[in-house]
């Protein structure tokens, strides 16, 4: 019997090549899978890399956002795909994510909830973790900066109001909006939701900082304490 090789891209008919396609026809002429493709380079012994990256993404749902979920783990069950690919496939997709959030932060300006959910969706929305954030804004509520503050649950976790306060102090911030992630989707405010947003709501009284709202980011929807009368 003869052995088994595996198809590098290099191999295939020209017109099956997606990075040739990519350079004949433009980005926006692949598919998905097309892509990863050439993330990847190739496959394994019996798929190509375009039919391995069928196969990553049907066992997302063929959803981008939710093959941004998944860690480096589930990225190498896959034949063909050791470490160095899942990392390559993981920075593309944090790319992707970032260039979101720059489309969101060139607006600059916060004008209500819907405008600070915007800016956090595309971070937050898609992670199987949680993650604690603080926006902060200059008098005109315009975008200063953004920070993380901790990860893994407040309940779990211990928040540094002193590291919110000192941060925004030194980017001359008038205003401040908290944010975290639900990854279960669960859109309610916990007791420990409560108690830091006003925990840090009291401290930044004392230097002059107003706290404006408190979101909570879901998959597809977001929770305003502000909104809800919750922030007293």
């Amino acid at each position: 019997m003869g052995e088994y090789k595996k198809l590098n891209i290099k191999d295939w008919a020209v017109e099956d090549r997606p990075r040739e396609k990519l350079l004949s026809k433009g980005p926006r002429s692949l598919t998905d899978a097309e892509l990863i493709a050439i993330l990847i380079g190739s496959g394994n012994i019996e798929e190509t890399a375009v039919e391995l990256s069928r196969r990553i993404l049907s066992s997302a749902n063929n959803n981008l956002n939710e093959l941004g979920r998944k860690g480096i783990d589930f990225l190498t069950r896959f034949q063909g795909i050791g470490e160095a690919k899942a990392v390559t496939i993981a920075a593309a997709l944090e790319l992707g994510k970032r260039r979101k959030d720059a489309d969101v932060f060139n607006k600059k300006q916060i004008t209500g909830s819907k405008d600070a959910a915007e800016y956090f969706q595309p971070m937050l929305g898609d992670l199987n973790h949680e993650e604690f954030w603080i926006l902060l804004l200059n008098r005109g509520n315009r975008i200063i900066d953004s920070f993380m503050v901790s990860q893994g649950g407040i309940s779990g976790t211990v928040i540094d109001v002193r590291l919110i306060l000192k941060n925004a102090l030194d980017k001359m911030a008038s205003a401040i909006i908290l944010c975290h992630n639900h990854p279960s989707g669960t859109m309610q405010a916990s007791n420990a939701d409560l108690n830091i947003t006003r925990k840090i709501k009291s401290a930044a009284e004392i230097m002059d900082i107003t706290v404006l709202d408190h979101i909570i980011i879901g998959q597809n929807n977001y929770l305003s304490l502000a909104d809800e009368g919750m922030i007293n």
